[in-house]
């Protein structure tokens, strides 16, 4: 993966920029020491790594402002973090860069159960936004995998979702307002209820991943704890069958809260790990609804009537909430059990439901030619994929081969109408691959938006658009000396 070639000029001038944030901001608020950069090199992709110029840990949107200030004065490039979980390396830095992170930002602001909101600071975790409200009876619907860990700001820079995303929507669906401070060091404020004819400027933020600001604070969405849930375990014999049925519940016109897919190789690695009690099989679904105790009876009827379709080898429903969290908690530790095996990277496509079969064929096909191992753990229902591809980091050209199998399955994804990434962004992991997905045209009107919010291309260098575009339109703003 390539890197943008640093910008000398910044270089030479990092004791100025670094005591120049410190007198901004103060000195417990400046990271420059090398063995303590180290901890913000990478995010969680992290075959990639680059130490940073400094990171700048503000307290207040005013101290965010204040090191954007200094960073656009100085002409260096900022790269915002949240909490580092991003797997398409959308935090990585340039050597040139300064990172601002978040972290320090976790007050609750506001909570209205009357409004249904909850208005936070930007770096507080996920989970912990419902567990602000949950005693009130209320939750936040996001819930991706690493929920317990990320930031609502990651959240927001890529439109994040999580298993229960296809009834409740992912993060767009689910964020009512933002303040964010923009390069130039100002301040705005935007929500969902502008004037008729308005531009939506809120859903161009939600997933643009750090390219126009850094959003400091949310205004979410928060909805009242459903009576009761239920998942269902459904074993198959292939996972082609698997996808099948997925395709079946969604053209019956049932919504489960979530519908989530593991193969073989990922439901052995989850069930050594979490001992869940899944079954040995070739693919497991586990379909969840909920709702009062009669809905969820018909709901799970109707579903076991469509599996029983396709030849389930297993259906088992939780007896209670102890079984229900036994299977989540393997579903939940995928990502970590995986980890387990050996190197793996994790790809983030999308595909139209109905093409599950014929892409989880062809992603085997590609497994067998490539000679590179791929667990399949994702959720079903949206038909958002992730592809595990297991790998040998310390074989030569190990990491490259797997990252070739990862572009033919995403740009299968693309073939078949879907699109490159679903909540992971496109960071640096799919930036080259935009072009599979977009006309130049295309391209051309999302830059100019990024032109118009940071004109001279300082945030999150090297990130989203194809290097070669980016880097020619860095040295149209700030050419080279």
């Amino acid at each position: 993966m390539q890197l943008p070639k640093p910008d000398d000029r910044i270089l030479t001038r990092k004791d100025a920029i670094v005591a120049r944030l410190r007198e901004a901001l103060g000195p417990g608020a400046v990271i420059e020491r090398p063995a303590e950069l180290l901890a913000y090199e990478c995010d969680a992709l992290s075959a990639y790594r680059c130490p940073p110029l400094a990171v700048v840990l503000p307290s207040t949107t005013e101290e965010v402002a204040a090191a954007l200030r200094v960073c656009a004065e100085e002409g260096a490039p900022v790269v915002p973090r949240g909490a580092g979980t991003s797997l398409a390396g959308g935090s990585m830095p340039t050597s040139d860069a300064v990172v601002i992170g978040v972290s320090r930002l976790t007050k609750v602001l506001e909570i209205s159960t009357a409004d249904r909101l909850v208005r936070v600071e930007t770096g507080r975790t996920n989970l912990s936004v419902t567990g602000a409200v949950e005693g009130q009876g209320f939750f936040y619907a996001p819930d991706p995998s690493s929920q317990l860990a990320c930031a609502i700001a990651g959240n927001i820079a890529m439109n994040s979702g999580g298993a229960h995303c296809l009834k409740y929507g992912v993060t767009t669906n689910n964020l009512l307002g933002v303040k964010m401070v923009l390069m130039d060091g100002s301040i705005v404020e935007l929500d969902a209820t502008g004037e008729t004819g308005a531009l939506d400027l809120l859903s161009l933020v939600c997933g643009s991943e750090g390219q126009l600001g850094i959003v400091t604070e949310a205004t979410l969405r928060i909805l009242p704890k459903p009576e009761g849930a239920g998942p269902v375990l459904i074993g198959f014999d292939s996972a082609e069958t698997a996808g099948a049925c997925v395709a079946g519940i969604i053209k019956a016109g049932v919504l489960p809260v979530a519908i989530e897919f593991m193969d073989a190789p990922c439901i052995r690695a989850c069930e050594a790990h979490a001992k869940a009690g899944y079954p040995d099989c070739a693919a497991l679904l586990i379909v969840e609804v909920e709702g009062a105790p009669a809905e969820i009876a018909h709901q799970l009827g109707l579903i076991r009537e469509i599996a029983e379709r396709h030849d389930p080898v297993a259906f088992r429903e939780a007896a209670g909430p102890e079984e229900a969290a036994r299977i989540w908690l393997g579903r939940k530790s995928a990502f970590g059990a995986m980890g387990q095996l050996g190197d793996y990277i994790c790809l983030d496509g999308t595909i139209p439901v109905t093409e599950l079969p014929r892409v989880l064929t062809r992603i085997g096909e590609l497994s067998e030619s490539y000679g590179l191992g791929c667990a399949n753990v994702f959720h079903a229902g949206d038909g958002n994929m992730h592809p595990l591809i297991m790998f040998d980091a310390n074989a030569p050209g190990g990491l490259e081969k797997a990252e070739a199998m990862g572009a033919d399955i995403l740009n299968l994804c693309v073939e078949v109408g879907g699109c490159l990434t679903g909540e992971h962004g496109v960071g640096i992991e799919k930036r080259d691959l935009m072009e599979s997905q977009f006309a130049a045209e295309d391209l051309e009107a999302q830059m100019q938006v990024k032109d118009v919010f940071d004109p001279e291309w300082l945030l999150n260098p090297a990130k989203v658009f194809p290097l070669a575009l980016s880097e020619a339109r860095r040295l149209r703003a700030r050419p080279a000396a």
